[in-house]
């Protein structure tokens, strides 16, 4: 039976992606900090239902902690690490900008380390569209520069795709990155802006709408975004030979078995059809706050999935309305709203 570690198996992803793991015949070993960066006990009812899956252990602890992390991946001895774990948000990269270094870049560190040392058949590591920073040219593709990043939180996920390079080169050590486009769906954060949209509308708040709604984002479904990964875990990088010719639709590394891919619904859906999904949803209207752009924000994100497509023969395709539609049932029967 295949092992797999999940660093963040008690957040969004996390979750949802050991779910998948566990249903395909996976062993699942999880790691989580439980931090209070939002709800915990929200944390705590994923694993919990995660437990209730004889195929999936976990362990509590911070990435930050190197001793720790390695003497739980020596016990588990994965075949695969996919390392999600992270200090989430752009916006509170602004408001606390430490967290990040210490979580993201040290935190991703030692992960690779642990990786290096077992020697694991892949290692599949989360970024973020955030990279493509000022990048005005969509759909962005992988093999755009990425040079430009608007906030500490995009710049950490840069570093971390940077060191997956160098190690992938340094030690032969397949290294996949992929690039998530603002995901959403059931279980999903409470920073998230569908998350903060339904639960303000159902309490008769007003919603906060940034750039006066000029914005537009690729909403991906957190179904497609796992089943992607789990279709990624079994397209292992190869180290190219010295004159290999790498096709133009390729990120794939001439010097190392390492690929960057996104991973996005290829829809840039307006931030107002999003807004009126909800209430369509919920079947109440949303009263309406228009602010200027926050610092550090993007107009636009938009994701070229060709790569993952000519990878996995899988494109992401959850409909906007679908989705929304979903996560409000789920909201209001977790919430009794």
């Amino acid at each position: 039976m295949t092992k797999v570690l999940i660093t963040g198996t008690a957040g969004f992803i996390g979750y949802h992606l050991a779910r998948v793991l566990l249903t395909d015949g996976f062993r699942v070993h999880g790691f989580d900090g439980m931090t209070d960066y939002y709800d915990v006990a929200l944390k705590r009812r994923r694993h919990q239902m995660l437990l209730q899956n004889d195929g999936f252990t976990a362990t509590e602890g911070m990435l930050e902690d190197n001793a720790a992390f390695q003497s739980m991946a020596a016990d588990f001895a994965p075949d695969i690490i996919v390392h999600l774990a992270a200090q989430a948000g752009v916006r509170y990269s602004l408001e606390n900008p430490r967290a990040y270094i210490e979580s993201n870049v040290v935190g991703t560190f030692n992960v690779m380390e642990a990786a290096r040392e077992l020697k694991v058949k892949h290692l599949l590591m989360a970024s973020t569209s955030s990279v493509y920073g000022a990048n005005t040219d969509m759909p962005f593709a992988e093999t755009d520069k990425a040079d430009t990043p608007l906030t500490i939180y995009a710049a950490t996920k840069k570093a971390n795709e940077a060191m997956g390079h160098s190690y992938a080169h340094l030690w032969d050590l397949p290294t996949t990155m992929f690039r998530f486009f603002t995901v959403y769906g059931p279980w999903g954060r409470p920073d998230l802006a569908l998350f903060k949209f339904v639960d303000a509308i159902l309490d008769d708040r007003p919603i906060d709408i940034y750039n006066h709604g000029n914005m537009y984002r690729d909403f991906t479904h957190v179904d497609d975004l796992v089943r992607g990964i789990r279709l990624l875990i079994d397209a292992v990088p190869v180290r190219p030979e010295p004159d290999a010719e790498i096709p133009a639709w390729d990120s794939l590394s001439p010097a190392a078995p390492f690929r960057v891919v996104n991973i996005g619904n290829s829809d840039k859906v307006r931030l107002m059809d999003f807004v009126e999904a909800i209430e369509d949803a919920l079947g109440m209207k949303a009263k309406r706050n228009y602010m200027d752009m926050q610092m550090g924000d993007v107009p636009a994100t938009w994701a070229n999935a060709d790569l993952l497509m000519n990878l996995t023969g899988y494109k992401p395709q959850t409909d906007i309305r679908d989705g929304v539609a979903e996560f409000v049932t789920w909201f209001r029967d977790y919430y009794n709203k």
